[in-house]
């Protein structure tokens, strides 16, 4: 998942580099026009001097018109080579064209994949995929001046993995980075597309959900109740707490999400699956 193109796993061709292949394509189609044009006219030309020639040659003619007439094919002869030469010139102006359009669409791509790299090692968490805490609390930011700006409603959801340590100490570590990611793949189909999933660290997410209907909160927890995953030939669910707060305008990012950490607090203590809010 990239904050441009959802689950985008592997590298894709950049838009202007494939409109530069398809210009190269464009230029070799003007090619072979150019040489079929040039094969045309040397055939045309050729039966023009054929019928200027054998007519002569079978009238008898005064030696002054047979020297024009003799003037005259190397005339058309030389503009042919003219022609010629200038065709052959251009096709290989053409070719050492392509050739440095060919290498700086390699160099180009390659600097756009090492930036789609650091992109991603700048913005995305390693193991999910899903926005990291530095650009999670950037993208919460613009969702609060945004709520504010326009008048719309923005919930927050905080998720923690219950039992992570458990699955750590009787499976490994590989087992418990397994286990966040199938909360992290769970979680991400399970929002909308005009939401946001982000892993703040270890076990706990944030969800950013704009003009969020209680109903869609309760489709979204439905999504995510379920998890299984198999380790080492066990199945382990894999349950969550949750705690939401909902934007008050002119509170800080710190406050809405110590709002909803209190909440979590609370339902983790209790026990609880289902969402509390505290005011």
């Amino acid at each position: 998942m990239t904050p441009f193109r959802r689950s985008a796993t592997g590298a894709l061709a950049p838009l202007h580099a494939v409109l530069i292949h398809a210009n190269m394509e464009r230029v070799q189609s003007r090619l072979r026009w150019l040489w079929s044009s040039a094969v045309l006219s040397v055939l045309l030309l050729g039966l023009g001097v054929a019928s200027l020639v054998f007519p002569r040659l079978l009238t008898q003619v005064v030696p002054s018109t047979s020297f024009y007439l003799a003037q005259s094919l190397r005339g058309l002869v030389g503009i042919v080579l003219l022609f010629n030469v200038y065709t052959i010139y251009q096709q290989l102006q053409i070719r050492e064209i392509q050739r440095q359009l060919s290498d700086q669409i390699s160099t180009l791509s390659k600097i756009e994949l090492r930036t789609e790299e650091v992109y991603k090692m700048a913005v995305l968490d390693p193991l999910t995929g899903l926005y990291n805490r530095r650009s999670g609390g950037q993208r919460l930011s613009e969702e609060m001046a945004r709520a504010e700006r326009h008048g719309r409603t923005l919930m927050i959801l905080l998720f923690d993995i219950d039992g992570l340590k458990k699955i750590n100490d009787s499976f490994g570590h590989r087992a418990g980075d397994q286990s966040i990611k199938a909360f992290a793949e769970r979680l991400q189909k399970a929002i909308r597309d005009s939401d946001l999933a982000v892993r703040l660290g270890g076990d706990e997410f944030l969800a950013l959900l704009p003009e969020c209907r209680t109903e869609e909160v309760d489709h979204l927890l439905k999504r995510l109740r379920g998890i299984q995953i198999d380790l080492n030939g066990h199945l382990v669910p894999l349950n969550f707490s949750m705690g939401s707060s909902t934007y008050i305008p002119g509170e800080l990012p710190e406050e809405l999400l110590e709002r909803a950490d209190a909440a979590l607090y609370v339902n983790k203590r209790a026990g609880k699956k289902e969402p509390l809010e505290v005011p």
